[in-house]
């Protein structure tokens, strides 16, 4: 059964860890195409706040997953994860080496672990958890008894639906076979020094300009909007910020979120951690070393 299973290599990590460049060098070097596991880069036109690969380095190596979203109609890890799996074996068919590479850790695990999603809610029921404030879902997720320990609080989407589904979550099996996963792990003060930088460089490229483009078109309340880098806008061009501010608070939910990325990711015992500088000559011994005994079995 494990033969039939395509070989995956898996590159995960924090916002600004490099893990998309140490991709793209691997795809080169041993003829891969990279699945983009983000929660973000799945909507069409957020480019710029989502650090979206470029028309260059997309025409150089394929990317699958990349503007499969609306920014009216959402998205999820299940629609991720029925996208992802056809994805990689189509790779592996064509000769290809499949490299999935991302920092949302449920998108990831959906595929890694062969997640079992629950059904869709009432939609009635939905649209009134919608209404509500982040703090009310809260409550009533706790006063329906519910252990909220299991989710990200700070996001109102996955509390309404572990209420939707009466505090049930999806059930998982165990890793995936002929599965590699590299995690890069940077040191605190070197992460926040790349954050500032990539910032910085989203600021320079227009990224006031592409998040005023965007709220006009979507509003403030569509789904990517409420996203890092586009979410911290809303107030500077509501006349009550300033540009440092804004710049500051992107700077800011940067950082928290790879906190939360580093957390989801600490708990996986089966990833293989990579320091930094990355030791490229380690990386490609390990992966080919992998790839030369999955070949073998």
């Amino acid at each position: 059964m494990d033969a039939q299973i395509p070989s995956l290599v898996v590159i995960v990590g924090e916002t600004a860890s490099g893990k998309s460049d140490l991709a793209m060098r691997l795809a080169e070097q041993l003829d891969g195409e990279l699945v983009c596991a983000d929660s973000w880069t799945v909507y069409k036109d957020f480019d710029i706040g989502t650090a979206k690969p470029s028309k260059l380095e997309r025409a150089k190596i394929p990317h699958h997953l990349l503007d499969v979203a609306d920014a009216h109609g959402g998205f999820s890890a299940a629609v991720f994860q029925e996208l992802a799996q056809p994805a990689i074996n189509a790779i592996a068919a064509r000769g290809r080496l499949p490299i999935m590479v991302g920092g949302t850790g449920l998108y990831v695990d959906s595929v890694l672990y062969q997640y079992s999603f629950l059904e869709q809610a009432d939609p009635a029921e939905r649209e009134r958890l919608n209404n509500m404030t982040l703090n009310e879902v809260l409550a009533e997720a706790n006063i329906k008894g519910l252990d909220t320990s299991m989710v990200d609080t700070r996001n109102k989407r996955r509390v309404i639906r572990l209420i939707e589904n009466e505090g049930q979550l999806p059930t998982k099996k165990a890793l995936r076979p002929n599965t590699l996963i590299l995690g890069i792990r940077v040191p605190r003060e070197e992460l926040e020094a790349r954050i500032t930088k990539r910032v910085d460089a989203m600021l320079e490229a227009g990224l006031e300009f592409e998040v005023q483009r965007l709220a006009d078109e979507y509003g403030w309340g569509a789904e990517p909007m409420k996203g890092v880098g586009y979410a911290q806008w809303r107030e500077y061009f509501e006349g009550s910020q300033t540009l440092t501010e804004t710049r500051a608070k992107i700077i800011k939910a940067t950082l928290d979120l790879a906190k939360r990325q580093r957390t989801w990711f600490k708990r996986n015992k089966s990833i293989h951690w990579l320091g930094t500088p990355v030791k490229w000559t380690y990386v490609v011994d390990t992966v080919t070393t992998f790839l030369d005994t999955k070949h073998s079995d």
